[in-house]
C-alpha cells in the first residue's frame, strides 16, 4: 500500500477509494482497521465484522458425531447404544451410522441437548464414567460448534461382563 493510502488521501491508489475516503473526494476518518482508516461510506457498504454477515447452522447429525466420538474416548465406555445383539448386527451393515449410534441431539440456534446410551465395562464406577462422558462431550461439542450444551442425559443400557464374548464391532478401541 502506498503512503497516501495509509493517510486516508482521497487520491489513493487503492481501487474505489476503499482505504482513502469516499468516492468523490470526502476524507472523513472514522475507524481504524489494521492500521488503515476507513470512512463512513466504506462502513455503510458492508465493512465491519465479517462474522456478523450471515448465519451458521449446525445439523443434529454433526453434533451427534462429535458427541459420539467424545463419549467413546472415555475409559470404561465399552460401546455406544444398547447392548443388544440387534444393534451390533446393524452396525455391520454397510453405510450404517455407527458413529452416531446411541446418540440423539436436539440443536437450536445457540444451545443443544444430548441423550446418550452407553454400555460400560464391568467393574468401573458408573457414576465416574457418566461424569467423565458428560465432561468430555460438553467440552468437545462447545469447542467445535460454539453451541452451549444445556444437558447431557446418559442411559447405561448394559454392562459388558469379562466372560462375555467380545464382538469386534461393538468394542471400542
Amino acid at each position: 500500500m502506498t503512503e497516501t493510502a495509509r493517510q486516508g488521501n482521497p487520491q489513493s491508489t487503492a481501487p474505489g477509494g476503499e482505504y482513502g475516503g469516499a468516492p468523490g473526494g470526502g476524507t472523513g476518518k472514522d475507524v481504524t482497521v489494521q492500521g488503515v482508516e476507513q470512512t463512513a461510506a466504506v462502513k455503510k457498504r458492508g465493512g465491519g465484522d465479517p462474522a456478523t454477515r450471515g448465519r451458521t447452522t449446525i445439523s443434529d447429525g454433526v453434533v451427534e458425531k462429535i458427541a459420539g466420538l467424545a463419549a467413546r474416548d472415555v475409559l470404561g465406555v465399552h460401546a455406544m447404544g444398547s447392548g443388544s445383539r440387534f444393534g451390533a448386527v446393524r452396525d455391520r451393515v454397510p453405510g450404517a451410522k455407527s458413529v452416531t449410534r446411541g446418540v440423539k441431539a436436539e440443536v437450536g440456534e445457540v444451545q443443544t441437548a444430548l441423550d446418550l446410551e452407553i454400555v460400560v465395562d464391568y467393574g468401573v464406577s458408573i457414576a465416574d464414567v457418566a461424569r467423565a462422558v458428560r465432561e468430555n462431550v460438553i467440552a468437545a461439542v462447545e469447542r467445535m460448534t460454539g453451541l452451549e450444551v444445556v444437558e447431557v442425559n446418559i442411559a447405561v443400557g448394559d454392562v459388558k461382563l469379562p466372560d462375555e464374548e467380545d464382538d469386534d464391532e461393538t468394542r471400542l478401541q
